[in-house]
């Protein structure tokens, strides 16, 4: 009887917590109390649907206090949808207390697209400062100028859906920066009036598809750089003189090519001499054969080619200062 009544009563506090959890009471009451119209079948309903009731009770209360108009379908959508419904509600109340124009879907959609919807509205209230990282650019006159600037933005809530992100506003800005000291003649002008630079990139209109609105953009610290221009020269002229050093040495060696063809030539032509030569003995033992050269007419012609090597020995002998007197050693030949 008694272990009958321990497991009545066991079972009884199980059933309570059940029944508690499946609806829960003291929400339906809170809400009730709040203003919030909401049936405690529905709360039922939420908890069936996996859509847990306090936050879409705490949320509507909140809307329902701050004077929105949401109902809990639109809380319970969102909310399965995979949105952040809190967050969407304290960025709707933050644009009402500001004067934006935000509607519900509005917000929903953003907060769906990944964006913190009640840090854009925030944003749109109190404007971002976007510092740019160093961008280095380099004047007409060859100076390389290195430049930071402060991008002051405030979110634009109907491009927040679709619209490009900070990334997008500091690659803009770079490219304007670079173009404005390209486009300047002398890094002096720039150093003199960073201002011109700020001019100039508003005036491209830099925040066009993007989820922000520039305000200003103001250059903070502009350094002086190297020296491009001087250094492409010094560049230039190591190639240039590069490729005239490979254009000699290309000449060099043509040049030898060509003596040691010379060389090649001249040892040809000798042998072709040597060769005729050769020729000439052979020429001559044909001539006696043939009885057209008799042995008188061959020693006449050795006559004369001794007499021509004689001369010839002679006179190199008197222009090489050869041909001396010997000296008188004053001893007399005996008869």
């Amino acid at each position: 009887m008694d272990a009958s009544i321990i497991f009545i009563v066991i079972a009884g506090i199980i059933l309570l917590f059940v029944f508690l959890y499946f609806v829960p009471i003291n929400l339906w009451i809170t809400a009730i109390f709040s203003g919030v119209k909401v049936g405690l079948f529905e709360l039922v309903f939420m908890r069936i649907r996996k859509v847990p009731p306090r936050i879409i009770v705490e949320s509507m209360i909140t809307a329902t206090k701050a004077g929105l108009e949401v109902t809990t379908n639109e809380l319970e959508t969102h909310y399965l949808a995979g949105g952040n419904v809190p967050t969407v509600i304290k960025a709707l109340i933050s644009a009402d207390k500001a004067n934006i124009t935000l509607g519900f879907k509005q917000a929903t959609a953003i907060d769906l697209a990944g964006r913190d919807v009640f840090e854009a509205v925030q944003i749109s209230v109190n404007p971002k400062v976007i510092t740019t990282p160093k961008v280095a650019a380099v004047a007409a006159d060859g100076i390389q100028l290195i430049a930071i600037a402060r991008v002051t933005v405030r979110a634009n809530i109907q491009q927040l859906v679709g619209g490009a992100g900070e990334d997008t506003i500091l690659a803009r800005v770079g490219e304007g920066i670079v173009t404005s000291i390209g486009s300047a003649a002398s890094h002096k002008n720039v150093l003199e009036n960073p201002d011109k630079i700020s001019k100039l990139v508003l005036q491209r209109g830099l925040d066009a598809g993007t989820a922000f609105e520039i305000l200003s953009i103001d250059i903070a610290d502009v350094d002086v750089g190297a020296n491009i221009g001087a250094k492409l020269q010094t560049d230039q002229a190591s190639a240039d003189l590069k490729v005239a050093e490979a254009k000699a040495e290309e000449r060099r060696a043509m040049a030898v090519a060509e003596e040691q063809e010379m060389k090649a030539k001249a040892q040809e032509a000798k042998a072709k001499v040597i060769e005729a030569e050769a020729q000439v003995p052979q020429a001559i033992a044909e001539s006696f054969r043939n009885g057209n050269l008799g042995i008188m007419d061959y020693y006449r012609m050795k006559n004369i080619q001794a007499d021509t090597d004689m001369r010839e020995s002679i006179s190199g002998a008197d222009k090489g200062g050869s041909s001396r007197k010997k000296p008188d050693t004053g001893k007399k030949k005996e008869d």
